[in-house]
C-alpha cells in the first residue's frame, strides 16, 4: 500500500491481496455474497452557522472547546406509530488527509452544496510530522513504521485546516487509526484488545498534541475536544473488529464500521456498539453484488490496477455511479435500510470513482428535494446512531426483520402501526 499512498491514495481501506473474496475492504467482491425521524426531525438546511463561543484551549492548544458543534440536524425523535422511517445515507472517508489534489476541498464543498453531512475517518499519523515518526509505536511493528506514507509538513497544515472546516460544517471526525497494517505478523488483524487500546491512545494523541509534535504556533487549533468527538471508527482493511470492540466499548464508543461486509438491512449492535458495515449493492451489468466502497468497485473493474486504459474510464464511471444509485433506490423503495458508502481521497483510473461518488450524492440530493421534508437524510454515522438510539426497541426489532429489498407487509402504516410489534 505504500506505493499507492505515494500516488495520493490516503488511508486505503482495502488490502493489496488479489483474488476474489479477499478480506481487504471486505467481502462482496466479484462473485461475493449478496449480502428515519438527518438524524434530526426534518434535517433542514444548516445555514453553516459559526460556533457560538470563544475557543477554550485544551492541552497544549492543539484542540479547543468551542461549544456545541454547529450545523447539526434537529434533535432526533422516535417514530410515531405507523410512520415511515427516513432513508438515511452516510458517505464516509478513510484516511481524511490532504495531499494537494483538491479532493478534500471538493467534497467539503459538495457537502455544503447539497446539505450533506459526512464522516471523516482520520488516520492519526497524518498529523504527525515525518521527522517525529519514531514517536509512533505501532503494535507488533518497529517504531515509526507505517504502511501508508507520512504527509509533508505543508500537507499536515492543510489537513488541519480542512478538518477544522469539516467539523464547523457539521461533519464527524472519526478514526482510521494510524499505520494501516494489513499483512504479515504486524497486521491489525492479529492485535489484542490491549494493543488496540495503545493504537487508539496514540491516534488520539497525534490529534491532541500536533502542536507539541510539530512546534507550530501559527496554525489555528482544531475546534473540538477529540476525547468527546471520537465515538467510532473503521479499521484498516476491515480487519480486527472482534478484538477492537471490547476496547471500543470500554472507551464509550457508540458504533464501529469495521465489519468485513454486510447487507442492506437495518443494523444491530455487536458487543454493545452499533455494527455499521459497508454493504453489498447491485453492480450494473454483473450477476453479483459489490461492496459499497471505491476500492472494491475498482478491483472488480481493473483487478487492482489504478491506471487502466483511459478508454475504459467512461464505462467505469457509469458503472460505479450506477452501483451507488442502485443501492440507494433499492433501500428507498423497499426496507429503507440505511446506505453506507466508503471512499478514499484517491485518483484511481482517472478519478472516475470520485466522480461516481459526487454523481451519486447529486442524485440522492435531487431525490431529497423532491421528497417530503426529512424523508431522505444525508448524515454522518454519529448523526445516524443519534436517531437509532431514540427509537423504541419494538420499532427497531420490526425494522431488523426486513430483508434486503423487502417491502414492509401491508405498507409502513400497518407494519409499524400501534401494537404491530411482536
Amino acid at each position: 500500500m505504500r506505493e499507492l499512498s505515494r500516488r495520493g491514495v490516503l488511508g486505503l481501506g482495502a488490502g493489496a491481496a488479489a483474488g476474489l473474496g479477499l478480506t481487504g475492504c471486505g467481502t462482496g467482491l466479484g462473485g461475493g455474497p449478496s449480502e428515519a425521524g438527518g438524524a434530526g426531525d426534518g434535517d433542514k438546511g444548516p445555514g453553516r452557522k459559526k460556533p457560538g463561543k470563544a475557543a477554550k484551549p485544551l492541552g497544549d492548544g492543539s484542540t479547543s472547546y468551542t461549544g456545541k458543534q454547529p450545523n447539526q440536524p434537529g434533535r432526533p425523535r422516535p417514530l410515531a406509530p405507523g410512520e415511515t422511517p427516513p432513508q438515511f445515507v452516510v458517505f464516509s472517508w478513510d484516511g481524511a488527509g490532504d495531499v494537494g489534489n483538491g479532493l478534500f476541498e471538493r467534497f467539503l464543498k459538495a457537502g455544503r452544496d447539497h446539505d450533506a453531512h459526512m464522516t471523516f475517518f482520520l488516520s492519526g499519523i497524518y498529523l504527525l510530522p515525518e521527522s517525529k515518526k519514531r514517536v509512533y509505536l505501532p503494535p507488533n511493528n518497529v517504531p515509526g513504521a507505517s504502511d501508508i506514507g507520512y504527509l509533508t509538513d505543508e500537507h499536515i497544515k492543510s489537513t488541519l485546516g480542512h478538518l477544522r472546516t469539516a467539523w464547523l460544517d457539521g461533519h464527524e471526525i472519526g478514526t482510521h487509526f494510524n499505520g494501516h497494517f494489513c499483512g504479515g505478523s504486524g497486521s491489525v488483524g492479529n492485535w489484542t484488545p490491549q494493543q488496540w487500546r495503545s493504537e487508539i491512545d496514540q491516534a488520539k494523541s497525534f490529534v491532541k498534541e500536533w502542536r507539541t509534535n510539530s512546534g507550530w504556533t501559527d496554525v489555528e487549533p482544531l475546534p473540538f475536544d477529540y476525547d468527546k468527538e471520537l465515538v467510532g471508527g473503521r479499521t484498516p482493511c476491515l480487519l480486527g473488529q472482534e478484538n477492537l470492540l471490547p476496547t471500543a466499548r470500554e472507551l464509550g464508543w457508540r458504533y464501529d464500521s469495521s465489519s468485513p461486509g454486510g447487507l442492506q438491512v437495518w443494523p444491530k449492535k455487536k458487543q454493545g456498539l452499533w455494527d455499521l458495515p459497508l454493504q453489498s449493492v447491485p453492480f450494473p451489468g454483473r450477476s453479483f453484488e459489490v461492496l459499497s466502497m471505491d476500492y472494491n468497485i475498482m478491483y472488480n473493474q481493473s483487478q487492482n490496477s489504478t491506471q487502466a486504459p483511459p478508454a475504459n474510464y467512461p464505462a467505469y464511471r457509469t458503472q460505479a455511479t450506477g452501483a451507488y444509485v442502485a443501492g440507494f433506490q433499492r433501500a428507498y423503495e423497499t426496507n429503507r435500510a440505511p446506505l453506507f458508502i466508503g471512499n478514499h481521497f484517491e485518483e484511481w483510473n482517472g478519478g472516475v470513482y470520485m466522480d461516481a461518488v459526487e454523481n451519486a450524492l447529486k442524485h440522492i440530493a435531487r431525490a431529497k428535494e423532491k421528497a417530503k421534508d426529512g424523508e431522505i437524510r444525508i448524515v454522518s454515522f454519529r448523526q445516524f446512531v443519534d436517531w437509532m438510539d431514540v427509537q423504541t426497541p419494538d420499532v427497531l426489532a420490526k425494522l431488523q426483520t426486513l430483508g434486503v429489498g423487502q417491502q414492509p407487509t401491508g405498507g409502513w402504516k400497518e407494519f409499524l402501526g400501534a401494537g404491530s410489534a411482536a
